[in-house]
């Protein structure tokens, strides 16, 4: 068993587990190591959990997989939206911010780095996402084994056409195979449609290329992309926010590699559950297909191949717990908030749990967590939170503390309370 009693055999009973967006299936499993060893019906007789000195029963919740966001920039995670107007395009909107809010970039960028790239963690974490896509270089502190989410590691990027400097350079330069994402046609105005047909006479079109936003694309520009084979990453929330306009999905869902972003707190409404459900009112998007774009397409288009986005034997041990409400599984992820989220296991370990979930812990699962609140609920997470706390509040004013649009702060407890 390591420090934190996670890579011990464990077994998981009683709930009722997604396979798809309309199919679940009552199963028992172990997870042994990082992965999910062997899934099996509950009255399996071969599903014997005396060999799993450790279980966990779920009844009474639904398994979803862990969610990946396919779209974020964790360093912003304790910034507040900002913006004056309504903008043309991305550009306009950087130059505006830096000109109207100094004072308040100055003051959240003054919290170490290595810090507020944590809170980005955590700010996804609380939301059940497992698989983050961080774009923008990767900081030490996302390697380290016990950071809070898993983040994609390779990958290679630009910022965008406008401000991603040499772009044949960075494709270059990144790994054969992976993906090459950048910011492209944020915006509505010439701009922001042209810049797809500027990659396209760059030969940066190709099935490596992933493309975020894509606001102002249009048909002719959609075909282009499925002949190409690229893949479009969109965050609908920051759209409306910034432009004063929404991707039409009902257009950019012919693409064959489409994603769901949550980008950052600086544009964006909440968190990756709180995405979906803006997407469903304000794009009419389906829960069969909000499902495929927060598991199995980024799965795809970031290059993933050990399982995440699914709940399969042999797959790596992502998923979260909600209460089951008997709804498909689509559909209960559609409802979905952060509240719901009551456990988050990462490669085999718990890195999240509610405060009455905690009780069906084994108490050697329970070590290392520590308790945050968050918007008056507990939290325990797998995190350095008294210390992430305070490094925060060394800089901003506590009360003022915010992740997206959920108010943080210490547990009632004493700071830096354990779990065990």
């Amino acid at each position: 068993m390591t420090t934190n009693g996670q890579r011990e055999q464990v077994w998981i009973n009683g709930a009722r587990s997604a396979t798809g967006p309309q199919q679940s299936e009552d199963l028992s499993f172990t997870i042994r190591g990082r992965r999910i060893h062997r899934m099996g019906h509950r009255a399996d007789p071969a599903q014997n959990h005396a060999s799993s000195p450790l279980q966990i029963d779920l009844t009474g919740f639904l398994l979803l997989p862990g969610l990946i966001n396919a779209h974020d920039h964790l360093e912003f995670a304790l910034f507040p939206r900002l913006a004056s107007r309504v903008y043309r395009n991305y550009v306009e909107w950087g130059e505006d911010i830096h000109a109207k809010y100094p004072g308040v970039i100055a003051a959240h960028r003054a919290v170490p780095k290595k810090v507020r790239v944590w809170w980005g963690a955590i700010r996804n974490l609380l939301s059940g996402v497992t698989t983050v896509s961080h774009h923008n270089p990767l900081h030490p502190e996302m390697l380290r084994d016990d950071f809070p989410v898993r983040v994609v590691r390779n990958y290679g990027w630009a910022h965008s056409p406008a401000l991603g400097g040499d772009l044949r350079r960075a494709r270059a330069e990144t790994p054969e195979g992976a993906p090459f994402i950048l910011h492209v046609c944020e915006g509505t105005d010439d701009l922001a449609r042209q810049e797809l047909w500027e990659l396209a006479r760059m030969q940066l079109l190709d099935e490596q290329a992933v493309l975020v936003h894509g606001l102002a694309l249009d048909r002719p520009s959609v075909t282009h992309l499925n002949n190409r084979g690229s893949s479009l990453i969109v965050c609908p929330s920051s759209n409306r926010f910034l432009f004063g306009a929404l991707p039409d999905l009902s257009l950019l869902s012919s693409i064959g590699n489409l994603a769901l972003g949550n980008d950052s707190p600086l544009t964006a409404a909440g968190d990756l559950l709180d995405e979906i459900r803006f997407a469903a009112e304000f794009c009419n998007l389906a829960p069969d297909i909000a499902w495929r774009m927060v598991t199995t397409a980024p799965a795809t288009v970031l290059r993933l191949s050990q399982g995440e986005g699914r709940l399969q034997e042999g797959g790596v041990a992502d998923f979260i717990a909600v209460k089951d409400s008997g709804q498909r599984p689509g559909e209960r992820l559609a409802t979905l908030d952060a509240h719901d989220v009551e456990l988050v296991m990462i490669g085999g370990c718990v890195q999240l749990v509610s405060e009455s979930m905690l009780g069906r812990l084994p108490p050697s699962m329970r070590h290392g967590l520590e308790g945050l609140c968050v918007d008056g609920g507990i939290r325990w997470l797998r995190a350095p939170v008294a210390d992430l706390l305070r490094h925060a509040e060394d800089v901003l004013v506590a009360s003022q503390l915010r992740l997206g649009s959920r108010t943080i702060s210490a547990s009632p407890c004493a700071a830096g309370d354990h779990a065990l």
